[in-house]
């Protein structure tokens, strides 16, 4: 086996002491625009331009909206339970089809029929006309009860 390189070891190093998607910079714009401060506070604070708070707040958020779609794609993929419900489907009949999904798999789901309902409604509310999804959807649901809706 090859010795590795400093430029392999460097760019190794680069990726383990990297914890986060954000960066440094990001963290503290971030930390400073909930404590209230406008875009042009922090950038005194910072020493730079509005214009670049500007852009790493919006990278920041881009980031972080990146991971979320990353972490629903990988509970999507581990969850045990998947069923499509078709455009149509009545609210109240997608409890039963979870339920009997999760007994086809000898699954015993922590939640109630409500509770689902109020997941379902939280998590994909444009889904839902009244009480018919709008159109077709592929439901997954994790051991612990969580839901995830793709469209």
């Amino acid at each position: 086996m090859k010795p590795a390189s400093p430029e392999d070891v460097r760019g190794i190093e680069a990726e383990e002491g990297r914890d986060s998607l954000l960066t440094p910079r990001q963290q503290r714009v971030l930390q400073l625009r909930l404590t209230g401060c406008s875009q042009q506070e922090v950038a005194e604070m910072l020493g730079t331009t509005r214009s670049n708070i500007s852009i790493l707040e919006k990278r920041a958020h881009q980031n972080i909206a990146c991971a979320e779609r990353t972490l629903a794609q990988w509970m999507m993929i581990r969850a045990p339970i998947s069923l499509k419900a078709k455009a149509g489907t009545d609210v109240f009949d997608l409890p039963k089809m979870i339920f009997e999904a999760a007994d086809e798999r000898s699954i015993r789901l922590p939640v109630t029929s409500l509770d689902i309902i109020v997941q379902l409604q939280r998590k994909a509310p444009r889904l839902f006309k009244k009480r018919d999804l709008q159109q077709d959807a592929e439901i997954f649901v994790t051991e612990e009860g969580e839901i995830l809706v793709e469209t």
